[in-house]
């Protein structure tokens, strides 16, 4: 069986500044992976070319066996893969539940003339989807905020909003990007906690993170990136102990 994600010798150029050079990395179904390295290496840019936001220069991206390299992002999130951001992608004048409930648009299917033949049909379908999203927010201690507008929330909260939203999406392959970033240490155990649920459901992770105490306790196993390349994939206790990594990592920009 093949892996549920390949990203196979991924080489992106900006201008003339190359940003990956042949990175690759796969991710079993029901794994946790975490992808590290210092600021610059290029672990963004692998999310962007994974989730379908940049095109490389030259790669596959295999889900399930799938060749997805050439698929936008919404048809890679029919397909079950969907992704956090560094920035927050929220909706600020928009209250978390309506944020959640945006979220589910493909599971929605919404067509425009079936809406006028059945509404029975819509309204029982909303009500279906109300509920998801306020299991979601349940799940993540977010319920009270229901009817809290983003922008009237900390940072960290909105983080977790985001989070709910990607949840809400029922995928089988979730991208984080820097996920702990502005949550104080109740939170990342709350995030470490819902990542575990969302594993022991059949729900698929990589994660990239600045918080290498983070990763090496949540993933099964990490790769690391320097200057676009690969230099180091293992256990996280393999990867603790590479000279590479300690050089340009661990021991350096972490």
């Amino acid at each position: 069986m093949p892996p549920l994600l390949d990203a196979s010798d991924i080489s992106v150029n900006f201008h003339g500044l190359q940003a990956l050079s042949h990175a690759s990395l796969t991710v079993d179904d029901g794994d946790v992976v975490g992808l590290i390295g210092p600021n610059g290496a290029g672990k963004t840019t692998l999310f962007n070319v994974i989730s379908g936001l940049q095109r490389p220069n030259s790669g596959t991206v295999r889900l399930s066996g799938t060749d997805v390299t050439r698929l936008s992002p919404e048809r890679r999130a029919r397909l079950g893969m969907t992704r956090s951001f560094q920035h927050l992608g929220l909706m600020a004048n928009q209250s978390v539940r309506t944020n959640v409930l945006a979220a589910q648009y493909l599971q929605a299917g919404y067509r425009d003339s079936l809406m006028f033949v059945r509404p029975g049909h819509w309204r029982q379908q909303e009500r279906a989807l109300r509920l998801a999203a306020d299991d979601v927010l349940d799940r993540l201690e977010l319920i009270d905020h229901a009817e809290t507008l983003v922008a009237d929330l900390s940072f960290a909260t909105a983080r977790l909003v985001e989070l709910a939203c990607v949840l809400a999406t029922n995928p089988r392959l979730v991208l984080l990007d820097e996920p702990t970033t502005g949550l104080d240490v109740g939170e990342v155990e709350l995030l470490a906690r819902t990542i575990t649920d969302m594993r022991e459901q059949g729900v698929t992770v990589l994660t990239i993170a600045h918080d290498v105490g983070f990763v090496m306790r949540l993933c099964s196993t990490v790769y690391v990136l320097s200057e676009g390349r690969n230099i180091a994939q293992g256990s996280p206790a393999d990867v603790q102990t590479n000279p590479a990594v300690i050089t340009a990592y661990l021991g350096g920009a972490a």
